[in-house]
């Protein structure tokens, strides 16, 4: 806290403002003590919300202005717009400078306050007059013939205000000229953006590994950074990134696309989360409202280690755990599910709930299949080693060639050889390890197998275990290690790299 906060919230924590009795009494009378009407908020995930509050109003006729109080304090006073019948807006001001101590004293430079003092040993108040002259670095003031700095001493000191400046106010206010064609009362809305207001979508999943199910919940989490509390509103969540630009990254946590359309209100390319009835959302308030609930969705744990080409490891390392699950109606999640943070529980010996591991999820399609890693094994490791390599002729490797390619029953290509080809053969030794009192099974998946244009010919010539070509440039091996065992695997590829 800087010099001249300590000072002014130690002066200030009971200052007193001379303010007009009808003013305070219509405060204490506005219900929920806000001026808003029929709020509605449109939340995004990209930063920014809509407001709508639409108020009854009594417009004269001809030119007049009108002040909204409680718009969020972070409004973007480009993006309103005003409606009212049979009325035009001529201009429109935002007041943004709050009601703070801090403010009040930068706001009295020049002007006259009162300093009540309280002697600490006999109780005894005395007042004295001053001007208030700087706040650059502390509060400087002139009393009578001498200038003081008011020291953040922890005495007992307060400041009597006037009155409140003209331009400070308490709340938030937009204030509007308008010009009515008639006399009368009537709805009048405005709408506008504005930062501040956020939600996240939190799961809560309690993984069952005997039985192979997960029971999840989905928790919208709502956040109110405006400055402004919105009462009573009716609020719509939007789920995805409008404008958000930029480049996607490729999603680890996705391992297969859905197809499903989910049996939600859809706006464009967004999915659009209702919150049921009406919630007043706090400013610095964090709010959670429940929207998935899902139990027995079919699950399993996945061991997995992921390589580059020509791993060489000293030693073990921790294969990675995660747990699968799918979105689909039939024996899933059964929705479409907003970007946010899945967090794993798993029951003891007791039965009590323990926390496994947490991982995120990007927007996910109805039907998606998810296996989302939340840490490493403790009792199950992998290492890679390159256990031969070593050239080979191109003789060699033309006598590996499992194919030729022919058209119309005659060779459709041959191959020149106009310079230096160097081939390799190379074997790798992957050795998995198992503490466990049951046997698992390990994903092992060895990248890096494209190289380039000049790589597209290789070959796997020998392998202990049948792998899955994932694609060009990945082969997939699921390997059964034994209970409390040991398993070695051997791979032989002949490339020229």
């Amino acid at each position: 806290m800087t010099t001249l906060r300590k000072i002014t919230a130690t002066l200030l924590a009971t200052a007193t403002l001379a303010m007009p009795a009808a003013a305070q009494q219509d405060e204490e009378s506005a219900p929920n003590n806000t001026s808003q009407g029929d709020v509605s908020v449109t939340i995004y995930q990209n930063g920014q919300s809509l407001v709508q509050d639409v108020r009854r109003l009594a417009i004269p006729r001809g030119t007049t202005r009108i002040e909204f109080p409680d718009v969020s304090a972070q409004i973007r006073p480009a993006t309103l717009s005003f409606n009212a019948p049979d009325t035009a807006i001529v201009e429109q001001n935002f007041d943004f400078d709050l009601l703070t101590p801090s403010k009040l004293m930068e706001k009295a430079i020049g002007q006259t306050v009162t300093l009540i003092r309280t002697n600490p040993a006999t109780g005894v108040e005395t007042r004295e007059r001053a001007e208030v002259l700087s706040t650059a670095g502390g509060v400087v003031v002139r009393i009578g013939d001498r200038i003081e700095v008011l020291r953040d001493d922890g005495l007992p000191v307060r400041v009597v205000f006037d009155e409140v400046p003209p331009n400070l106010r308490a709340r938030p206010t937009l204030s509007v000229t308008l010009n009515s064609s008639r006399n009368g009362t009537r709805d009048a809305s405005i709408r506008y953006l504005t930062p501040g207001l956020g939600w996240t979508a939190d799961y809560v999943a309690l993984f069952d590994e005997a039985e192979g199910t997960v029971d999840m919940q989905g928790w919208v989490t709502l956040t109110n950074t405006t400055g402004t509390t919105f009462h009573d509103t009716d609020t719509l969540l939007v789920a995805g990134n409008p404008n958000a630009g930029g480049y996607s990254a490729p999603r680890r946590d996705l391992v297969q696309a859905g197809t499903q359309t989910a049996d939600r209100e859809r706006l464009g390319d967004f999915y659009l989360y209702p919150i049921e009835g009406r919630t007043t959302i706090a400013n610095a308030q964090t709010k959670q409202v429940s929207f998935l609930d899902v139990q027995g969705v079919p699950a399993r744990r996945v061991y997995s280690a992921d390589l580059g080409w020509l791993t060489n490891q000293e030693d073990p390392t921790p294969v990675t755990t995660s747990i699968s699950f799918n979105s689909s109606r039939e024996g899933g999640l059964g929705d479409a599910l907003p970007a946010g943070t899945v967090r794993f529980y798993q029951r003891d010996q007791q039965g009590n709930p323990q926390f496994i591991g947490e991982n995120r999820i990007g927007h996910t399609p109805m039907g998606s299949t998810l296996s989302l890693r939340t840490g490493d094994a403790f009792d199950i490791y992998s290492r890679s080693e390159i256990e031969n390599r070593e050239r080979i002729t191109p003789d060699e490797y033309e006598r590996s060639a499992r194919f030729r390619v022919y058209e119309n029953g005659e060779l459709a290509r041959t191959v020149e050889v106009d310079r230096s080809v160097t081939y390799y053969r190379t074997t790798m030794r992957y050795t998995l390890t198992n503490a466990k009192p049951e046997p698992v099974e390990v994903e092992l998946t060895q990248r890096g197998l494209n190289r380039g244009w000049y790589s597209l010919d290789y070959r796997v010539v020998a392998e202990d275990v049948p792998g899955e070509q994932l694609n060009y440039d990945a082969r997939l091996y699921r390997i059964t290690v034994p209970a409390n065992g040991e398993r070695v695997v051997r791979v032989t590829y002949e490339s020229r790299y």
